[in-house]
């Protein structure tokens, strides 16, 4: 039976360390667990705003529905350039954009 020679703990973490700073681009362990830890964050916020955005969508066809069956529109537009002045005014002009995404998920699902 062939071994391996035994390794040291200095042969282990270079390995370790390109691993995990090629992952995050990083060039130390120190901002590859910065960055580690901060996109842990951002995924948790990403889940959270994709709750949001899915009760939005739910709000909305309430809305829809009501107004459907009282002999209204499905969109009303000038509520809908409510919203895209209020998230430019927030955002900038990506918030326009991020706006224009939110209405066209929020439409037609009644």
């Amino acid at each position: 039976m062939c071994r391996d020679p035994p390794r040291s703990a200095s042969d282990e973490e270079p390995q370790m360390t390109i691993a995990t700073t090629d992952k995050t681009g990083a060039r130390t362990p120190e901002a590859a667990d910065v960055i580690e830890g901060a996109r842990d964050r951002i995924d948790a916020l990403d889940d959270r705003i994709i709750g949001l955005v899915q009760e939005r969508m739910a709000v909305s066809a309430v809305i829809q529905e009501a107004r459907i069956s009282s002999g209204g529109r499905r969109v009303n537009l000038s509520r809908e350039m409510e919203v895209l002045g209020h998230y430019r005014d927030a955002l900038g002009k990506p918030g326009t954009s991020l706006a224009m995404t939110l209405l066209e998920l929020c439409r037609g699902r009644v």
